[in-house]
């Protein structure tokens, strides 16, 4: 059935190479995206927005200090304040990295005439070596009393894929949005 359901839909088939650990979990990831996306979720590119800002300025510092009229032992001092400045800026787009984004794939605003106030954080997990891939869907604001209870699965990704390495969507689709319907069922938390 899968290698029919692969033979059917070849033209938009995602292919993955089944050996590279980063291609299938790309693979998955974009289709976890589109399927929250097609739920009624509009995505939330504040933080990406703010990365390429932080990016932007490190770029900025970079070719300032390097570019700068003065030679060498002229712009010491120059130099040193855009060492530093280089430095903070890398370090708080690491914090901002490690701190908020985590494994997430995919922030949410709530969905258009939702009750709830918050929208979703979509994260993934897919260990080197293992063929179990772990997807989460949590509020983007754990603290907001319209927030839902996090929920997540871990399955092979064998499950979803044809031995040819193509995506067999149907398959995948029903797990993740089963996903959100339990996230969407799971009663509210109290303050």
């Amino acid at each position: 059935m899968q290698e029919k359901k692969a033979e059917t839909g070849s033209k938009n088939a995602k292919k993955a190479n089944l050996l590279d650990h980063h291609s299938i979990k790309n693979i998955l990831d974009e289709s976890v995206s589109e399927i929250v996306t097609s739920r009624g979720y509009i995505e939330d590119v504040r933080m990406s927005n703010v990365r390429l800002l932080l990016g932007t300025i490190i770029i900025v510092i970079a070719l300032f200090a390097q570019f700068y009229k003065k030679k060498f032992p002229e712009n010491r001092n120059f130099l040193i304040g855009c060492i530093v400045l280089y430095v903070v800026f890398n370090g708080l787009l690491q914090l901002i990295i490690y701190a908020k984004e985590k494994h997430a794939i995919l922030f949410t605003y709530p969905p258009a005439g939702s009750v709830t106030s918050t929208g979703l954080v979509v994260s993934s997990k897919f260990p080197r070596f293992s063929d179990l891939y772990t997807l989460t869907i949590a509020s983007a604001d754990p603290k907001s009393i319209s927030a839902g209870k996090p929920v997540e699965f871990t399955k092979s990704v064998t499950q979803w894929f044809t031995k040819d390495g193509i995506l067999v969507e149907g398959l995948f689709w029903k797990d993740v949005e089963a996903l959100i319907n339990d996230y969407a069922a799971e009663p509210k938390k109290k303050k």
